[in-house]
Formats: C-alpha cells, sequence, structure tokens
C-alpha cells in the first residue's frame, strides 16, 4: 500500500500532456459564455394566468419574464400568502457566482499554461465544492422563502418547499422548476475537468508503476 501511494504522490507531480491544457482553454468559453446565460426558470402556471408567468435566475440578478412584468405580479401574488417580495437586490447569497466563475477562468488559465497533474485535481475539486455549495445555496433560499411565511398575510398557507428541479401543485398552481442554457454549460466546463483530473491521475499512476516494474 505505502509503495502505490509513493506512486501516486509521484504521479501528482507529472506534467500535463498537451492536448489537456488546449482542452482546458476551449472549456473556458462554455465557462464564460454559461456566466451571462439564464441559469434556471421557475414557471408558475393557474387558471387565472393561462399563459402563466416566469421567474428567470442569473448569476447575477432575477428577472420575471415579459419583460419583468411577471416578477411584480408574482411578488403580488406572495404578498397574499405571506411571501417576503423577489427583489434582485436581495439575492446576496447568489452574489458569489460572478466571482467564483472569474476565478475558476484564472486558475484554470493558469493550470493550462503551467500546471501539472497535483493543478489539474486541484481545480476539480474546487469546481465541484463550487458547483455543489451554488445549488445548495439556491436550495436553501427557496427553503426560506417558501417557509418563512408572515402570519399576518391576508390568506394563511403551511410553509411549503417550492420545486427545485420538476413540477409541484402549490395552492391553486403548478409550479415548474428547470435548469436552464448557463447551468449547462457551465456543468460542461466542470464535466470536461472532472474527467481530464481522473484521467490523467490513472494514466499519471500507470505509468509511475509501469517505470517502477
Amino acid at each position: 500500500m505505502s509503495q502505490w501511494f509513493a506512486r501516486f504522490y509521484r504521479a501528482l507531480a507529472r506534467p500535463l500532456v498537451p492536448w489537456t491544457r488546449v482542452l482546458l482553454v476551449l472549456a473556458l468559453l462554455p465557462l464564460v459564455w454559461g456566466a451571462t446565460e439564464r441559469l434556471w426558470t421557475i414557471h408558475f402556471l393557474a387558471p387565472q394566468y393561462p399563459r402563466g408567468l416566469e421567474l428567470h435566475v442569473y448569476s447575477y440578478s432575477i428577472e420575471g419574464g415579459n419583460e419583468g412584468v411577471d416578477l411584480q405580479e408574482i411578488n403580488t401574488l406572495n404578498h397574499y400568502v405571506g411571501m417576503r417580495a423577489l427583489d434582485p437586490a436581495e439575492f446576496a447569497d447568489l452574489d458569489f457566482l460572478p466571482f467564483a466563475i472569474g476565478a475558476l477562468t484564472l486558475l484554470a488559465l493558469r493550470v493550462a499554461f503551467i500546471g501539472d497533474v497535483r493543478a489539474l485535481v486541484d481545480l476539480a475539486v474546487l469546481t465541484g465544492y463550487l458547483g455543489v455549495f451554488g445549488i445548495g445555496r439556491f436550495v436553501y433560499m427557496l427553503y426560506t422563502y417558501g417557509h418563512h411565511l408572515d402570519p399576518r398575510a391576508p390568506i394563511h398557507m403551511e410553509g411549503f418547499m417550492p420545486p427545485v428541479w420538476g413540477t409541484r401543485e402549490i395552492a391553486n398552481f403548478t409550479v415548474a422548476s428547470f435548469p436552464s442554457l448557463g447551468t449547462f454549460l457551465i456543468s460542461s466546463f466542470g464535466a470536461l475537468v472532472v474527467l481530464l483530473a481522473l484521467w490523467h491521475v490513472v494514466w499519471a499512476t500507470r505509468s509511475e508503476a509501469e517505470a517502477g516494474a
């Protein structure tokens, strides 16, 4: 076992193969593009809104559908059930996303030009952590909005969890929540980084084993 760990740590110090460096630079295109696109869409459908209402979540803000008009209508409905208004300025929980994407861009460039296998693994771990943390904060935001209701609201409702991904009936609304283009673009960057890191670890470890045989 100690020999395996020794080979593993030597493998981490190996340089990246040239095509990995090229792929890392190319992977930045969907990452940066995804930061400017919509990440998530929440759709509200009810008899009184046959065309539905939409809420769009970006890495830097939220917007209502129908050129922003839907956000005001959604806030009016939220007032009746005691939910606090959806104010783009209050979505500080998502403010870290543009900075995280910028940091990943700089780190990926560093790995592509001067990094080794260890640096690539670190980038993959950080990318995975930020992805899980971002989804976790989004889930927490939905939970707090659905459970911290004003007891003085005209319509009393028990606390509820809006759907994160999928469809759920809430009062007389059918609420659908699903990822949009930005999430898929950013996820493609993360998936590629993780796959490259796994391949390099396996390849480099085997190379060290063969060299020591």
